[in-house]
């Protein structure tokens, strides 16, 4: 058991003991800290680099792929609305919870704002046709243009659904290209404990031993309020899918995929449990089998919560107000980017910090520090993450206008 334990959460063991090392070495070695820190940059710097290819395989891929199963078309309407309404719920709690319970940063780390750009600012049009598109091709290879290359990528996908057989070959080179930039980026997170702890020690050595309260108090945040989240925001769910009924086959079933997505800490290994509890909650197989597959990639209850999490924390780093209208706005629709496009791909959280560099022009030594804060809830996020499926599923069940089919009273 200690054995499977240690292998499930080997990267985030790996991960911590590289951010312990980086600390020690920013308090006790000071000196050398100039000497480590260009491999945080070289480790930055490649995952820039492959961000935009992985991007394009996984979005065009997926949409390509997805648009073949014309037979469900009314159900899948039926659950992108549910996926894209509770994303946003679990959005908007979350800035509501963050309102009423700051976890803002010390004081010195304030002084960080003192040498980089103010938050930009312009009218809401200019920023749309700014995030939205570019005047040239040759622009939407650049990672600030991260929204305008997701749009491109989305009107590739549909563009090789509609093109029927003789796309074929080209979606096969999709699907393959998909997989290889996945394996990419797993080879390039392995040199995540290297890279971060060495940002880490450059982070310690600049802002000092408050850095580690910094970091404290938005994980026992996101720790809190998960749980929060998981039982009663979830339960609300199942009782709006299927009443008091509902609740309970949830929760009786629900159990299993839990403990599951909780020590594999992986969405993908939860999924076999997951089917087998929607069975047991009586959804029907045909909405079950589409939901619960795709939302294993396209549905992150946990990932949303931490995609607004990690924006605040990069605001309050940079001693930006997080609280104005139109940066909420703009940091839901990151959200739902983050939790329905970028789930599918592993350390996919990596894209929302892409996103937050691109729509808010946040600068690169704020990347490091919600890198760190992902990892470090990942457990409770997969936890959200994966068994949010089930509860969607029984939504989509409910209101789908192809099975309206109860639960069981199992």
């Amino acid at each position: 058991m200690m054995n499977t334990i240690l292998t499930n959460y080997s990267n985030i063991i790996l991960l911590l003991v590289g951010i312990t090392c980086g600390s020690l070495i920013g308090l006790f070695l000071p000196d050398i800290v100039s000497v480590i820190k260009p491999l945080g940059d070289i480790f930055l710097h490649l995952l820039f680099v492959s961000v935009i290819p992985l991007l394009f395989f996984a979005i065009t891929s997926s949409i390509a792929n997805i648009g073949q199963h014309s037979q469900l078309r009314r159900t899948l309407s039926v659950m992108i609305a549910v996926f894209v309404l509770t994303i946003i719920i679990a959005a908007i709690f979350t800035i509501m919870a963050l309102w009423l319970f700051p976890v803002t940063a010390s004081q010195d780390t304030s002084t960080l704002s003192m040498t980089l750009p103010d938050n930009p600012t312009g009218s809401w049009g200019d920023r749309l046709v700014q995030f939205l598109t570019v005047e040239e091709f040759a622009h939407l290879l650049s990672r600030q243009h991260i929204l305008a290359f997701i749009l491109f990528s989305f009107l590739i996908g549909i563009a090789v659904r509609k093109s029927g057989d003789v796309a074929k070959p080209f979606l096969h080179f999709l699907v393959a290209g998909n997989e290889v930039m996945k394996n990419m980026l797993n080879i390039l997170m392995r040199a995540a404990p290297v890279g971060l702890g060495a940002y880490f020690a450059y982070q310690v050595q600049t802002l000092g031993p408050e850095l580690f309260g910094f970091y404290a108090k938005p994980l026992g945040f996101y720790y809190i309020f998960g749980m929060v989240f998981f039982f009663v925001v979830f339960s609300c769910y199942a009782f709006a899918a299927h009443g008091r009924r509902g609740v309970k086959v949830y929760w009786k079933y629900n159990i299993t995929p839990s403990l599951t997505a909780l020590s594999t800490c992986s969405s993908l290994a939860t999924l076999p449990s997951n089917l087998l509890a929607a069975k047991s909650m009586g959804i029907p197989d045909a909405v079950a089998n589409v939901v619960v597959t795709l939302g294993n990639t396209l549905y992150k209850n946990g990932s949303a919560i931490s995609s607004i999490l990690k924006i605040y924390v990069a605001f309050a780093i940079l001693g930006w107000n997080f609280f104005e209208p139109m940066t909420i706005m703009t940091a839901i629709g990151i959200t739902i980017l983050v939790s329905m496009v970028a789930g599918g791909i592993p350390n996919g959280g990596f894209i929302g910090e892409m996103l937050m560099i691109s729509v808010y022009g946040i600068p690169n030594e704020a990347v490091p520090a919600v890198m760190i804060i992902g990892a470090l809830v990942d457990p409770l996020a997969t936890v959200l993450n994966a068994t949010g499926d089930t509860v969607a599923a029984m939504l989509v069940a409910r209101f789908s206008p192809e099975d309206r089919s109860a639960v069981s009273s199992n």
